[in-house]
């Protein structure tokens, strides 16, 4: 995999990989990131091509999903916590 190109944003980085014939798409902001793939064809075979996909809406998009991603996360932990909490306490006779 190789970087082939990213795209400008102020508060995301955005890096284009080429690999077998598929370009990723990643998307990092803070602990998260998202990578969409897209298989290299007719119409699709440039950079230029992947940075015209990857739009102002397509943007917009990704970091609505990233503060969702954050709570999934926490519910996680927090899920984790609990039980640990719960298993935790010593047993009273």
């Amino acid at each position: 995999m190789r970087i082939v190109g990213d795209i400008p944003h102020p508060s995301l980085k955005i890096t284009i990989f080429l690999h077998d014939s598929k370009y990723s798409v990643k998307f990092e902001s803070g602990l998260y990131e998202m990578t969409y793939k897209f298989r290299s064809g007719d119409e699709l075979n440039t950079v230029e091509d992947i940075k015209t996909i990857v739009d102002a809406q397509f943007i917009q998009a990704v970091m609505e999903s990233l503060p969702k991603m954050h709570q999934q996360k926490l519910g996680a932990v927090n899920r984790w916590l609990q039980e640990k909490e719960a298993l935790d306490f010593e047993e009273i006779i």
